[in-house]
């Protein structure tokens, strides 16, 4: 069976969203291939301005668009160890 939306055939889930609901999957939840910091940074810049206006106009695709962006890998080089978590709470917080 084929997927198809608006003329043209989806060929993955994510083509299908894509197509269907005008959401471009990769600026929520990221490329499937490296990124830079700067890249990441540039990327969801504009993600949070397009899920803003998503919000006003539509609630719902705004819900699917931020569950994409929560399940972005965040980048190994951006995740703090525990250990400096630890030192960075100030004494008598807890963590």
């Amino acid at each position: 069976m084929r997927t198809i939306v608006s003329g043209q055939y989806a060929a993955t889930a994510a083509e299908f969203a894509e197509l269907a609901l005008g959401i471009d999957t990769e600026l929520f939840a990221g490329p499937a291939g490296p990124e830079s910091p700067e890249e990441r940074a540039a990327r969801l810049d504009v993600a949070g301005a397009v899920l803003a206006d998503l919000r006003r106009e539509d609630p719902q695709l705004a819900a699917y668009a931020a569950a994409l962006l929560a399940t972005a890998p965040v980048p190994l080089g951006s995740r703090r160890p525990a250990a400096a978590r630890r030192l960075a709470v100030p004494a008598g917080v807890a963590a």
